[in-house]
C-alpha cells in the first residue's frame, strides 16, 4: 500500500491518501481549507490516476471535515464516519464562529456510517474499522493488518492522545479503548494520527506517558 501524507494548515491537520497497485484509493479525513490545499490533494490524486473509492473520517471535529465538500464536488463521494459523532455536524458553523472565521460551505451529510469490526475495501486492500470512543464518541481508527499500519485520528500520537474535554470526551474511556484495542496490536504497527508525526505501537507502549 502506499501511503500519502499532506499536512493542512486551517487547523494542522494529517489527511492520508491511500492507495494499491490497482489504483483505487481512499481518502482519510480531507482537512483542506484553502483553495491551493484542494487543488493539492486533486493534483496528487489525479496526476498518479488513483481513482478515489471512499472518502473515510475517523471523527468529524471540525479540522478533519473541512475538505469534504470538495470531495463529494469533485469525486462524488460522500463522506463515511460512526454514527456516534454525527451531532458535530450541526454544530460545525457554530464552531468555526467561536474560532473567528466562517465557514464557506456546509457540511456535507455523511453518506455512510462506519461501525465496529466493518471492512472498507478498495483494490486489493481491506482496512478494517476500530471504534475507539473518548475523543469523541464515534471516533474510528482504520487498521491494516496486512501492511502494518493503522490511521489512529486523534485517538492516539506520537507520546501523547487524544483530549478529552470536548464534548462526548471520556478519557478513561479512551485510555481504556487505546490499552484493549490497539495496544494488543504488534509492536512494529505503524501508527498515523491525525496530527504530528508518525510512531508505533512497541514505542507507545514503552514511552507514552498518558498509558502507563
Amino acid at each position: 500500500m502506499k501511503i500519502k501524507r499532506f499536512e493542512f494548515n486551517m487547523f494542522p491537520v494529517n489527511c492520508y491518501v491511500l492507495s494499491d497497485e490497482t489504483l483505487e484509493a481512499v481518502v482519510i479525513d480531507p482537512g483542506c481549507f484553502y483553495e491551493e490545499e484542494k487543488q493539492k490533494l486533486k493534483s496528487y490524486i489525479e496526476g498518479n490516476n488513483l481513482k478515489v473509492k471512499h472518502v473515510l473520517n475517523t471523527h468529524l471535529h471540525l479540522d478533519h471535515i473541512f475538505g469534504n465538500p470538495f470531495m463529494l464536488k469533485e469525486y462524488g463521494l460522500s463522506p463515511e464516519a460512526n454514527k456516534a459523532d454525527e451531532f458535530w455536524l450541526a454544530t460545525a458553523p457554530q464552531q468555526s464562529r467561536s474560532f473567528g472565521f466562517k465557514l464557506p460551505e456546509d457540511p456535507v451529510p455523511l453518506g455512510k456510517y462506519i461501525c465496529d469490526g466493518d471492512i472498507i475495501s478498495f483494490g486489493n486492500t481491506q482496512l478494517e474499522a476500530i471504534h475507539v470512543p473518548g475523543h469523541s464518541p464515534g471516533s474510528i481508527v482504520f487498521y491494516s493488518k496486512n501492511d502494518g499500519v493503522m490511521f489512529s485520528g486523534d485517538v492516539l500520537f506520537q507520546g501523547s492522545v487524544g483530549r478529552a474535554d470536548l464534548a462526548g470526551g471520556n478519557f478513561d474511556e479512551l485510555r481504556e479503548g487505546i490499552c484493549s484495542r490497539l495496544l494488543v496490536l504488534p509492536n512494529e504497527t505503524i501508527v498515523y494520527p491525525g496530527h504530528g508525526g508518525s510512531t508505533t505501537i512497541g514505542a507507545e507502549k514503552l514511552e507514552n506517558p498518558f498509558l502507563r
